[in-house]
């Protein structure tokens, strides 16, 4: 029995593609193995977001090929998909190069390869299993029957962008938008759901396009209301939209779903319009705030959390400054904060008036503090106040042995542990105390409570 391990890169949807992969090769035979020395095949699942995304890639190739000289090392995914060509020349890491859109294929491909045992017709290159992923109009149907080491499932259902913002390769590394037919979504839900999972989290490269690819469209809040239906889902998660998705008619109901958790990861990038019209968004700042009180008024304490990159091509300090204010007017949850990275391909990687490196880490440190801020004002409105915190592993906080888990707004909670506590359960009480790290420490009692 041959020996298999993995290791994913990047974005949520190659954490659900890894997965996918998994379970292929686990149910082609292979055993899986820990990502160390000692197996047989070593995938790993590239990201390309970044140069930092590239190099984390190309060392992970090359620590895969040096923990076993002789093991099969095969590289898949967006990095692969951008640089497949010249790695597979160049880089002596590699035997195997699998793009996107051909991961449904590993068994097949590993299969062959130790069929003709070695390189791609006797050669030094690698082999190369690429497509031209702009063509590709089918979404690639991959499954998954369980998630390791979970209580909440990811399911990807959707891939491609084409929405071609200034700064960003993934409309080049994932293709054009491509969505999976929900009854496919369902039937993996509804499996999810049989084992026990609870939270079911849907993503997508642009999981906002859910839909538009079908010759009846179909939204992302149809595909949710399907889900709502499916007996032993408790919770449903979006991954990242973008802001114009958020309408009155959406929010109001989304609203009406018990099952839907208030927490919306709205992507901005930029707090101000000069600079989000050279990123290529589609939106202003005036547009994105209306959506954002879109969703307080629907939402009691809605988790609105965002990504922002500092030091874009030509920022100013008047508008980084802009940026700034506009972040604070908001007011969000959390902040994922980048500084911007030049990507070979793209038209801001041609723009003029590049910012340096510095100013970029003085902008990012100064969002990173406000960020912890917002965050931590955000939490304290739940001191006090009744919680439900779906417990997902033991942990040790402030010296006592507790369980640890998220609200429905995705708030980290610890719970003081008791017998009978086990992951994948639902623990009712009341938020105490905000801990060090931003922990809400909550102490169990029933909601029957009066005082409550």
């Amino acid at each position: 029995m041959k020996k298999a391990a993995f290791h994913s890169l990047g974005c949520k949807v190659n954490s659900y593609e890894t997965e996918a992969m998994e379970q292929m090769l686990e149910e082609a035979g292979y055993e899986l193995v820990p990502f160390a020395p000692g197996a047989d095949v070593y995938v790993i699942n590239t990201c390309s977001v970044t140069n930092v995304a590239d190099r984390k890639s190309r060392q992970m190739l090359h620590r895969a090929k040096k923990m076993n000289p002789d093991a099969v090392v095969v590289a898949a995914g967006c990095y692969v998909q951008a640089a497949g060509a010249e790695l597979a020349k160049k880089d002596e890491a590699v035997d195997i190069v699998v793009g996107n859109d051909r991961k449904g294929e590993l068994v097949e491909i590993l299969e062959r390869h130790f069929k003709e045992n070695g390189r791609q017709n006797g050669t030094d290159e690698a082999e190369v299993y690429l497509k031209d992923i702009g063509a590709s109009g089918e979404y690639e149907r991959l499954h998954i029957d369980r998630i390791a080491d979970h209580t909440r499932a990811f399911i990807k259902v959707q891939d491609g962008c084409n929405q071609f913002c200034s700064y960003c390769i993934i409309p080049y590394t994932r293709g054009r938008v491509r969505s999976r037919r929900p009854e496919e979504v369902l039937e993996e839900i509804r499996g999810l759901a049989g084992r026990g999972y609870k939270e079911m989290v849907l993503t997508g490269i642009h999981l906002s396009s859910y839909g538009v690819d079908f010759d009846t469209p179909m939204s992302l809040l149809d595909l949710v209301e399907a889900i709502h239906e499916i007996e032993g889902v408790e919770r449903i998660r979006l991954g990242s939209l973008e802001p114009r998705l958020i309408t009155e008619e959406t929010a109001e109901r989304l609203a009406g779903l018990k099952k839907f958790c208030p927490h919306f990861h709205l992507s901005l990038q930029s707090g101000c319009d000069s600079v989000l019209q050279r990123m290529n968004r589609k939106y202003t700042t005036e547009e994105y705030l209306s959506r954002c009180d879109i969703l307080r008024k629907w939402f009691d304490r809605p988790a609105i959390t965002t990504d922002v990159i500092v030091g874009f091509p030509g920022e100013t300090e008047e508008e980084f400054a802009a940026t700034e204010d506009f972040l604070k007017q908001v007011h969000f949850y959390e902040m994922h904060v980048f500084k911007y990275s030049r990507r070979q391909g793209t038209r801001a990687d041609r723009m003029p008036d590049q910012v340096p490196e510095a100013v970029k880490a003085a902008r990012s440190d100064r969002l990173l503090k406000l960020e912890q801020e917002m965050s931590d004002e955000y939490r304290r409105q739940f001191l006090g106040g009744p919680v439900t915190v779906l417990l997902e592993e033991e942990a040790v906080v402030d010296g006592r042995k507790m369980m640890t888990g998220f609200t429905r707004e995705y708030v980290k909670c610890a719970v003081p542990w008791q017998p009978g506590m086990e992951r994948g359960t639902m623990a009712e009480g009341r938020a105490v105390r905000l801990l060090d790290g931003g922990l809400l420490e909550v102490e169990k009692i029933p909601f029957t409570n009066p005082e409550l």
